[in-house]
């Protein structure tokens, strides 16, 4: 059963698709009206944190995702979709999430702002990169036309501009910028939560087909995530402060654009598209769970 999920595709229609493009773009700008051109700044004075961050993100977490798909070995798809989940930068949820887990709330979005930039190329590298290596995976990518360069420019539109955007709009209406983020931010979470429920409603005997399999890969690949970002920061010996953030950073990954660029690229490719949505569900339970844990520990 596990085999033929790399030939299942997701029924997701182009009126869903261009309202998932919406959506993510706004979710982005909600997150942006917290950020500022003084965070860059910040990130200047203090890059230590920034850039344990980024490595997490970025490098170790795609090298840690390829040494599980080798050692597990799933199905091509499968193997996509996890690959294609560590492409991607931290989750819109992220900066919460730390708050909640008394975090660096401050490193949270400078990571968020330098990483959606970073995003922008090393997101279709990676995902090209480490999923070239897994010869099943690379197998199937021969089979499916894709141009690295589109991606980019796919990335810049979701991602990129709304960032540009929201940013500005904290600048020149910065009393706007304050007074709605969070409702931009409730409003869209919601809204592509229930876009995922739609979606999965007209594949549900797919989904509850595979749904044991997805699940389980889910849960490990997260867990993963999170004692990557821990263990690396805890390395470099920052703070507890610092650790919490960037393992929240690391384990809540925008899951959601991982589902778009499948569903755009990959025309909703069975095993990709499942692995990115149980991630997308999961990943907010895990958090809320780690940061409810931390939120109770005192920091010494």
């Amino acid at each position: 059963m596990q085999q033929n999920i790399d030939s299942v595709t997701i029924n997701f229609d182009v009126d869903s698709l261009l309202l998932l493009n919406i959506t993510l773009a706004i979710i982005m700008f909600g997150v942006a009206l917290n950020i500022t051109f003084q965070d860059f700044k910040q990130i200047l004075k203090n890059p230590k944190p920034v850039f344990v961050g980024v490595v997490s993100q970025f490098i170790l977490l795609p090298a840690l995702t390829f040494l599980l798909v080798w050692l597990i070995k799933p199905t091509p798809s499968i193997a996509l979709g996890m690959f294609m989940v560590a492409a991607c930068p931290g989750g819109n949820i992220s900066n919460f999430m730390t708050h909640y887990a008394k975090g660096n709330a401050a490193l949270s979005v400078s990571l968020t702002a330098i990483a959606t930039l970073l995003a922008l190329v090393m997101t279709p590298l990676n995902f090209q990169f480490w999923a070239s290596l897994y010869a099943p995976s690379a197998q199937l990518l021969k089979t499916i036309s894709i141009s690295p360069l589109d991606m980019v420019e796919v990335m810049f539109l979701l991602l990129g501009l709304p960032l540009l955007l929201g940013m500005a709009t904290r600048k020149f209406f910065p009393k706007f910028a304050i007074a709605s983020a969070s409702y931009f931010k409730i409003g869209s979470i919601l809204f592509f939560l229930l876009l995922i429920v739609l979606a999965f409603s007209k594949n549900i005997a797919v989904f509850l087909s595979y749904i044991n399999y997805v699940f389980v890969l889910v849960v490990v690949h997260n867990f993963i995530a999170f004692v990557t970002g821990y263990s690396i920061a805890s390395v470099f010996k920052l703070s507890k402060k610092n650790k919490r953030t960037i393992a929240i950073e690391t384990g809540i990954q925008n899951s959601g654009l991982g589902l778009l660029l499948i569903f755009t690229f990959f025309d909703g490719l069975g095993g990709m598209a499942l692995l990115a949505a149980f991630w997308g569900i999961w990943h907010i339970i895990s958090g809320i769970i780690l940061a409810s844990y931390w939120s109770k520990k005192k920091i010494v």
